[in-house]
């Protein structure tokens, strides 16, 4: 696929110079291995509301009757309102850019997703709060694939987000060649699996939508669906969840594979299971037994080959 993931991230992140110290927080891994397959939409709030480079630090704080508000730690002045004005028309400007997925700097009181600091009158601060930015963010697009960059260096984070954005960039795609029925049958048939890694029950559920498919009109179909496949993707994959879409994969060669083949690749799912072993080696065992024995459902399977291999993602959970 030649056209690439939009994905908005903050300014920072990409080595940009906005923060309030008038440096930048490059994350290589996003700039220079992600960027080979992405289109970034930078947002920076605080330079984009109007402040300098460099400025006060902000922070969080807890006022009575639990209102959190956005201000400067030396001044007192508090920004909340303009800040909150200016991220509610930004998203309304990000629905423009039709985006897959969000990478947010952590930590920060703009922009952190989770566990930002907040503080409370003479008291020492807890990591409860969400940025500002980030907050009306995901409440405008609830659904859509989210995360910081800190969190993206767990294995298992990092990949479940990568196969969101890539699985909603298929998506985009499919919804600009303007779909009808069959298109959106042959989506679901290629994404059966991944979804299955996802949510055993979800997947039941798309496939009864698809199959009832010429009972609603197509633009509320494709809408439904949509909505199904984003939930799904926001629940993680599990070495349990894989282990059961490998075994059923088995399935599909119990007229093919030699004893000696089954009893390996069995071998290699359970050392899987057991830890011993990455999930990339059962999975290229089987794509080659997808070669070997020409099984074109599992070949069309995007499961199996979910990303670039380049990125190396498999091979870390």
């Amino acid at each position: 696929m030649d056209e690439k993931i939009r994905l908005g991230v903050s300014s920072c992140l990409l080595g940009a110079q906005v923060r309030y110290d008038g440096g930048h927080k490059l994350d290589r891994y996003l700039r220079d291995v992600l960027g080979a397959y992405v289109d970034f939409v930078p947002v920076c709030p605080e330079v984009e509301v109007g402040l300098p480079v460099p400025r006060d630090t902000l922070r969080l704080v807890r006022h009575e009757g639990d209102a959190v508000r956005l201000v400067f730690a030396r001044s007192g002045e508090d920004i909340t309102e303009r800040m909150e004005h200016w991220a509610r028309r930004r998203v309304h400007e990000l629905e423009k850019e039709q985006l897959d997925g969000f990478v947010f700097k952590s930590k920060s009181p703009s922009s952190g997703m989770e566990r930002v600091k907040l503080y409370a009158a003479g008291g020492v601060p807890k990591k409860v709060g969400v940025g500002v930015f980030a907050r009306i963010f995901m409440e405008h697009f609830p659904l859509l694939p989210v995360e910081e960059e800190g969190r993206l260096n767990d294995p298992k984070l990092r990949e479940n987000f990568i196969t969101a954005i890539f699985t909603l960039k298929r998506w985009r795609l499919l919804m600009g060649s303007s779909p009808d029925l069959g298109a959106l049958v042959d989506f679901h048939t290629r994404h059966k699996l991944l979804i299955f890694a996802h949510s055993e029950t979800i997947y039941r559920q798309l496939g009864r939508l698809v199959a009832t498919g010429k009972q609603q009109p197509l633009t509320d179909l494709l809408a439904e669906y949509l909505v199904l496949l984003k939930e799904a993707l926001r629940l993680q994959t599990t070495v349990k969840k894989h282990i059961n879409v490998l075994y059923h994969i088995l399935g599909y060669f119990k007229r093919h594979l030699e004893p000696d083949e089954k009893q390996e690749l069995i071998e290699l799912i359970e050392d899987y299971r057991n830890g011993l072993l990455p999930l990339i080696v059962p999975i290229t065992m089987i794509n080659h037994f997808v070669r070997k024995y020409d099984q074109p459902y599992l070949a069309a399977q995007i499961y199996l080959k979910p990303h670039p291999k380049e990125l190396k993602l498999l091979n870390l959970v």
